[in-house]
C-alpha cells in the first residue's frame, strides 16, 4: 500500500470526527458567524505562519510549494475583516497555540503529517468552504484569498502531491509515526474548532475514542 493511501486510510476515523465537529457540521450547512470567522482566520494565520517558516528553515522538504503557501493569502483577509492594523488585534487562542508549539517542536519529517492535513484539506474543500463562506457572510469577493490558489488543474496537482508522498524513503516505523502524528493533527484542528464552539472537553473525548478504537483494528 502507497504512503498517500495508509495516511488516508489511517486517518479516515479522525478526519470523520473532525468533519462532524459542532462547529464544522455548522459550517457546512452555511452557518457561521462573522466573529466566530475572523477568529477561525486569525487562528489559521498562526498555524500557518509556523508551518510555513518551519518548512523554510529545512535545506529540502519534499512537500514544499510556494504555491500552496496560504501566510500572505490570509494576511490579506485578515487586513479585509480587522482592518489595517489587523496585528494588533489579534492573538492565538489556546488550542491554537497548543497546535503552534506542536509544529514548532516535532522532528522534521513529522511535519509531512501537518502539511498533509491542512493542505489536502485546502485543495480537495476549497471552492466549496469559499462559497459556503461568501454566501454565509454575505461576501462579494474580498474576506475569500485563503481558499485561492494559483493551480490550473487541482486534480493533477493532488496526484502529483500524492506521489511525492508515495516516493518519500521512510520505513515501517517512520510511517507508523507519520500516521499517528497526522491523527494528532486532526485532533489539534478538532480542538481548535470546537474552542469555537464552546466545547473543547467534548472534542478530546471523540478524539481518544477514536484513536483507541482504530490502533484496535490496525
Amino acid at each position: 500500500m502507497t504512503l498517500a493511501l495508509q495516511l488516508k486510510e489511517g486517518t479516515k476515523v479522525s478526519h470523520s470526527a473532525a468533519e462532524n465537529t459542532k462547529f464544522v457540521s455548522s459550517f457546512l450547512k452555511g452557518v457561521v458567524s462573522r466573529d466566530n470567522y475572523k477568529q477561525l482566520t486569525a487562528n489559521f494565520y498562526f498555524v500557518y505562519r509556523a508551518m510555513e517558516e518551519e518548512i523554510e528553515k529545512l535545506d529540502d522538504f519534499p512537500l514544499h510549494d510556494k504555491l500552496l503557501n496560504r501566510t500572505n493569502k490570509l494576511e490579506q483577509d485578515l487586513r479585509y475583516y480587522y482592518g489595517v492594523m489587523w496585528r494588533d488585534l489579534i492573538i492565538p487562542s489556546q488550542a491554537t497555540a497548543n497546535y503552534v508549539k506542536r509544529i514548532q517542536n516535532i522532528e522534521p519529517y513529522l511535519l509531512v503529517a501537518h502539511h498533509y492535513t491542512r493542505y489536502m484539506g485546502d485543495l480537495s474543500g476549497g471552492q466549496i468552504l469559499s462559497n459556503i463562506t461568501q454566501k454565509s457572510l454575505n461576501l462579494t469577493t474580498e474576506g475569500l484569498k485563503f481558499y485561492e490558489f494559483d493551480i490550473p488543474n487541482m486534480k493533477e496537482y493532488k496526484d502529483k502531491y500524492r506521489q511525492t508522498l508515495n516516493d518519500l524513503p521512510m520505513s515501517s516505523e517512520q510511517i507508523d509515526m507519520l500516521i499517528d502524528e497526522a491523527n494528532y493533527a486532526f485532533k489539534l484542528n478538532m480542538l481548535l474548532f470546537d474552542e469555537l464552539q464552546g466545547n473543547p472537553f467534548k472534542s478530546i473525548v471523540k478524539v481518544l475514542y477514536s484513536y483507541i478504537k482504530q490502533r484496535l483494528t490496525r
